[in-house]
């Protein structure tokens, strides 16, 4: 217990736990009730001393008995001293553990001087009457109240009476002590109980008073701090709402001293009533009311909370309250609410502002009858720039993009920032589509002018989606809807393009959503199947091999292009399970042609993204039990374009499995060249737009004579897309390539097929 209250005694105000007052306050209210029974304990033990010294006179030594008698006036009058002395402190002072030892031992010593003499009377075995004796001891017990506030004090002292006279009655007395020994050890058991029951109650008194004097402290060393930090002030009111206190802060904020303000009415002192009146006449808690102080230069805001006084007899007598200046968290607020609307990089409005803006433009076409627009703006091949140069570079052409489009726009709308590269613009007055169309081209040109960053030349474009409110909607959410087709089927036609909304681009994407669902159930339903074109060697004219190609058959719109359902897959995530669908039924296919058979499966740009694509691939060639160089992926050079780094990782763990990587359509995509030397893959498809135009421009022979040159270099196998003729045929094997693809073998065929072919070999009088 003592060492919890040390613990309590250091620590601040506040942490003072409700069941204990600090330790150091306990035992100065423990010496103050010690000081209080100085006078009765000290008579009770000199009168008890005189009348034992008085009965046994005869029977004990005169000297001895007043030589014990002065020990004991003494005694008690250096302890009484002693807690009169310490005990003259304040309350809130905290005494140190030491005195309530040194009470201890005081209480103790006088206990065991007082029983020294009935005491010495048994063992030397003086016949002392032991009834008065017991009587006179029984009194001393009782006296122990003086003590009892602590425990330790008043065991010791109940001990040392009770077990002395005892000790005594057993030397001395003769038969028949024993039961009068008994009799002493319940009186003393009894009072000791009653002593520590007293001395709980006590303690709980002393923490009840010492906890709740701390927190009185604790709620004025708050009330000051609060007043004097100028946080906020107090105020308190009478029944006629008339001040009787105020903090000196709430005079400074009005220009006027303290004194001045009290007798005035809280409203007439505050300078205006805004309804401060009529919220205190009706007697009820109020909080954080709002005020408005001072003209326009020197306008204040403050806020005020009051709660009734309500006396014992339940009558009002008025209110006390806080009142806080809230002026800068009001402008701060303010500030964050604009911030809040704001695009960081480019100072624009956000999507939330261009939200807001729209709506109001909206309600304003509405009322005056002229309509509003919202373009949404695109900004073409920017995610290279970023990719290329990096995000410093990528968000100073940003900024520049926001100051042209502002520039142009001027005041006939508001350009904002909604996104990553898109930005939006909202035009008040669009009754002329053709000065919208203008301004949309002029944004589109402004913005394709290349821009010189750190001596760095960058060009992008943009693309614009157009639509009218309340024409094309009446609503924010449903105008922002066709502004955003607008933008898709602007991007679909190309860079640089502007697109006003059109009812059939919402059917366009009905439809979509529509294509998405049956996928959906197309999955699950074995609606899709593989077909299989044919790879010939150059060289022995023979099968090596099949590229697997995906066909939807839906049950009521019949074949669906992949042309059509791929982009949809991979718009809406379903590439991903689709493509392992793929994978899995290609390899069980290919695992019944021979074991030089290869099979070819394309690859999604979307599944190279994700780090699951290898696992995918280990786990269809463990389950068709196909070896992994009978594999070949394909993907496309646009996989370059977006997550490039993850997809050159994820190339190169598929290549550790040992399965072979395909660049297919080399040369009609983005310049991949870079990504050549990576070692990853091990093939390069032509193209067959190179094929066709083979046969007519000599300048597609030598491109496609430097892919040859370029593969070889390499190390890279070479195959022909869209050989369609005999002369096809013979032309690239001529210029070095080493495998063909194309009708003149086949069109795709299903799997059934495939086994009656392969191994196959086509004359050389069929193909020239």
């Amino acid at each position: 217990m003592v060492m919890r209250r040390d613990i309590d005694a250091r620590g601040p105000a506040h942490m003072i736990e409700e069941r204990h007052a600090p330790a150091g306050e306990v035992r100065t209210a423990q010496l103050n009730i010690l000081s209080r029974f100085t006078l009765y304990s000290g008579a009770t033990q000199a009168i008890c001393a005189v009348v034992f010294a008085i009965l046994e006179r005869q029977t004990l030594p005169l000297q001895l008995l007043l030589a014990w008698l002065a020990m004991i006036i003494a005694a008690t009058y250096f302890s009484a001293r002693w807690l009169n002395q310490t005990s003259m402190v304040r309350r809130s002072d905290q005494l140190p553990l030491r005195k309530i030892q040194i009470a201890i031992a005081d209480s103790t010593l006088r206990a065991c001087l007082w029983i020294s003499m009935p005491l010495y009377a048994g063992l030397t075995g003086a016949p002392i009457n032991y009834a008065y004796t017991g009587g006179l001891v029984a009194m001393m017990i009782v006296s122990g109240v003086s003590v009892a506030v602590i425990p330790t004090a008043v065991i010791l002292w109940v001990s040392a009476l009770a077990a002395g006279l005892a000790i005594a009655g057993f030397y001395g007395a003769q038969g028949g002590i024993l039961p009068g020994i008994a009799v002493l050890a319940a009186y003393s058991a009894a009072a000791l109980v009653g002593f520590i029951l007293l001395a709980r109650s006590w303690q709980g008194q002393i923490d009840r008073a010492g906890v709740l004097a701390a927190k009185r402290a604790d709620i004025r060393y708050l009330l000051q701090e609060y007043e004097d930090r100028g946080a906020g002030w107090l105020w308190q009111v009478d029944g006629q709402y008339q001040l009787t206190y105020v903090s000196p802060r709430m005079g400074e904020l009005l220009g006027t001293a303290t004194y001045q303000l009290l007798g005035k009415s809280l409203a007439g002192a505050l300078g205006t009533q805004a309804g401060i009146g009529e919220l205190l006449a009706k007697r009820e808690r109020f909080t954080k009311f709002e005020i408005e102080l001072g003209q326009t230069k020197n306008r204040r805001w403050i806020t005020l909370s009051g709660s009734p006084i309500i006396d014992e007899n339940g009558e009002f007598q008025g209110y006390r309250g806080v009142g806080l200046d809230i002026t800068d968290s009001k402008s701060s607020h303010a500030k964050l609410q604009h911030l809040a609307n704001l695009d960081v990089l480019t100072g624009l409005p956000n999507r939330s502002r261009v939200r807001t803006l729209l709506d109001t433009a909206l309600s304003d076409a509405k009322d005056r009858g002229i309509p509003c627009a919202i373009l949404f703006l695109d900004l073409d091949g920017f995610k290279p720039v970023n990719d290329t140069f990096g995000h410093p570079k990528g968000d100073a052409v940003l900024k520049t993009v926001a100051r042209r489009l502002t520039d142009i726009v001027g005041n006939r709308g508001t350009v904002g920032r909604i996104g990553g590269d898109e930005f939006a613009v909202v035009v008040d007055d669009a009754q002329s589509r053709v000065a919208v169309e203008a301004l949309s081209e002029k944004l589109i040109a402004a913005v394709s002018e290349p821009y010189m960053i750190d001596n760095v030349q960058i060009r992008i474009g943009l693309s614009v989606g157009c639509a009218y409110g309340p024409i094309d909607g009446d609503t924010v959410d449903d105008l922002v809807r066709k502004a955003d087709l607008a933008l898709y089927h602007a991007k679909s036609m190309g860079r640089a393009t502007f697109c006003n909304f059109d009812p059939q681009m919402q059917v366009a994407a009905e439809e979509r959503v529509r294509l998405e669902h049956d996928m959906r159930q197309a999955i699950n339903t074995d609606q899709f199947n593989l077909l299989y074109q044919p790879l010939v060697s150059s060289q022995t004219q023979r099968v090596t091999g099949f590229e697997a190609l995906l066909r939807w058959n839906h049950p009521t719109r019949g074949p669906i292009s992949p042309a059509v359902f791929i982009p949809i897959a991979e718009e809406s995530g379903l590439v991903e399970e689709l493509g392992n669908w793929v994978l899995h039924q290609a390899c069980q296919d290919a695992a019944t042609w021979p074991e030089d058979i290869t099979v070819a499966v394309n690859v999604s740009p979307i599944q190279l993204v994700g780090p699951a694509l290898p696992a995918t691939v280990s786990e269809a060639l463990r389950k068709s039990r196909m070896q992994p160089n009978r594999l070949e992926l394909e993907v496309t050079e646009s996989v370059f374009m977006s997550g490039a780094g993850n997809a050159v990782d994820v190339l190169k763990r598929l290549r550790g499995l040992g399965v072979g990587i395909a660049l297919d359509d080399f040369g009609t995509g983005y310049s991949s060249l870079g990504y050549l030397n990576k070692a990853v893959f091990h093939k390069l498809k032509i193209d067959g737009s190179f094929v066709r135009e083979a046969a007519t421009r000599e300048e597609t022979v030598s491109i496609i004579k430097a892919i040859v040159m370029l593969a070889n270099s390499f190390r890279l196998s070479i195959t022909a897309e869209g050989v369609e003729t005999a002369d096809d045929f013979n032309r690239m094997r001529d210029l070095g390539c080493h495998q063909i693809q194309g009708y003149l073998f086949g069109r795709p065929m299903p799997i059934e097929r495939t086994r009656e072919i392969v191994g196959s070999k086509w004359e050389h009088r069929l193909v020239g």
